[in-house]
């Protein structure tokens, strides 16, 4: 039996305890991710023949996603500023440029990320490998045991429904803006 088929083996039989292990530290909607990502990793490794337990390797990597993804949840929380007189002060023109420019391409890249996760599972997993991983639609259909036909309509619902849901968000985010730049401007028609 190859290593592949042992840590393919080992992967399923480990599934639900891995999940319960990411669990304790991350959100029940991150669950699910976590577990596959843990999966592609290992799939990834190239001498799989120098791990000696599979098993106990692919809690490590599971453990180790979740707490980098705690990490970074907790880098994205900011306090919030009382004082935005006291900010503006402190931060030089380049400085805030940048920050801004930052705080758009974080923010549509979590919208993004959230439009991945709302695809269904079979969908997310084709749509993660092409696009994330670059993996060929043959390499797909081998590893998840679909048809190359099958996998590029995923990716076509994938692309589509992200699609919608990006230009829906950025619809919901223009007229936020517009109606707050309104109401800032005492823009009612009274």
């Amino acid at each position: 039996m190859s290593n592949d088929t042992l840590i393919y083996k080992a992967y399923l039989a480990s599934r639900k305890s891995i999940s319960r292990l990411v669990a304790r530290i991350v959100p029940p909607h991150e669950i699910e991710d976590i577990v596959q990502e843990t999966y592609v990793r290992i799939c990834q490794i190239e001498n799989k023949e120098s791990i000696t337990s599979p098993k106990s390797f692919m809690y490590k990597t599971a453990r180790n996603l979740a707490l980098d993804y705690q990490k970074q949840a907790n880098v994205r929380l900011v306090d919030g500023i009382e004082n935005m007189e006291a900010l503006d002060h402190l931060l030089s023109e380049h400085h805030k440029d940048e920050m801004y420019e930052n705080a758009l391409a974080n923010n549509e890249f979590s919208h993004f990320c959230e439009a991945v996760r709302q695809l269904p599972v079979q969908c997310r997993k084709v749509f993660v490998l092409k696009k994330v991983y670059g993996y060929s639609q043959r390499e797909i259909a081998a590893q998840l045991s679909l048809s190359e036909s099958t996998v590029e309509k995923h990716i076509s619902t994938g692309m589509k429904r992200c699609t919608l849901f990006m230009r829906k968000i950025t619809t919901s985010v223009n007229e936020s803006y517009s109606l707050s730049s309104q109401q800032n401007a005492g823009g009612s028609n009274e």
